[in-house]
């Protein structure tokens, strides 16, 4: 105990450091999945076959090798593209960056099919009634589709959340100062790698049961009113 009050400063900006990536590749990956939802429901076929390329391949390849793919290999691109145009001189890749940005597009693949299912779910008359009743697109949106797209997609929106937050110590392959990257240089620098990676585990552990209590409340608001089978 002595030894994690010692780092505790180093643990706290790498658990700080975790739950800022969280959340803005949470945001990334609810952009890409919203977008690659409505493109799988729309009446374009050259968006639906996009849409459907893009989850396919992401989630056909191991979240590791993006991350190492988009770091290193965008980074050898980027510059490769600035040396051929002479547009700009060499450019670093912020570990940040290209962490949350690969994790978001990653868990935008998992997103797209949760809200996909959850707007197919909505039942066709409801929105019918609404157009039938002249209410405008953003109206129906509003009142009808987000609401009960919110209370369908919860559930699933509540597992990738979990296993994206946890995804994210992956980014310590790559140097990004995180809870796991911190602990295990703590850890290797005291000799005593079982206790800092058993203080990350608690961590984790309270970060994911915080986030589990706020979902579950998020869901009562929105299930009030709704008969359980």
């Amino acid at each position: 105990m002595d030894l994690i009050l010692e780092y505790k400063a180093q643990l706290v900006a790498g658990t700080l450091m975790t739950i800022q990536l969280a959340l803005v590749s949470l945001a990334i990956a609810l952009v890409f999945g919203l977008l690659g939802a409505w493109a799988k429901l729309s009446g374009n076929r050259a968006a639906q076959r996009l849409a459907g390329a893009y989850t396919t391949v992401v989630r056909g390849v191991p979240d590791l090798v993006l991350i190492l793919l988009v770091f290193f290999g965008g980074q050898v691109t980027i510059n490769w593209i600035g040396y051929a145009t002479g547009l700009w001189d060499y450019v670093e890749i912020s570990k940040f960056i290209a962490g949350a940005a690969t994790i978001g597009v990653i868990f935008g693949a998992y997103f797209t099919e949760t809200f996909r299912g959850a707007i197919m779910a909505i039942p066709r008359g409801q929105i019918e009634a609404g157009i039938s009743c002249g209410m405008p697109r953003q109206l129906i949106f509003r009142h009808i589709i987000w609401p009960q797209m919110v209370r369908y997609a919860l559930p699933g929106f509540t597992n990738n959340w979990l296993v994206q937050l946890k995804t994210t110590a992956l980014v310590s392959v790559i140097g990004l100062q995180d809870l796991v990257y911190n602990a295990f240089t703590a850890g290797r620098s005291t000799g005593q790698l079982f206790t800092f990676m058993a203080a990350a585990f608690v961590i984790y552990l309270v970060l994911t049961a915080i986030s589990d209590l706020g979902l579950r409340a998020l869901d009562r608001r929105y299930s009030r009113g709704v008969v359980r089978a």
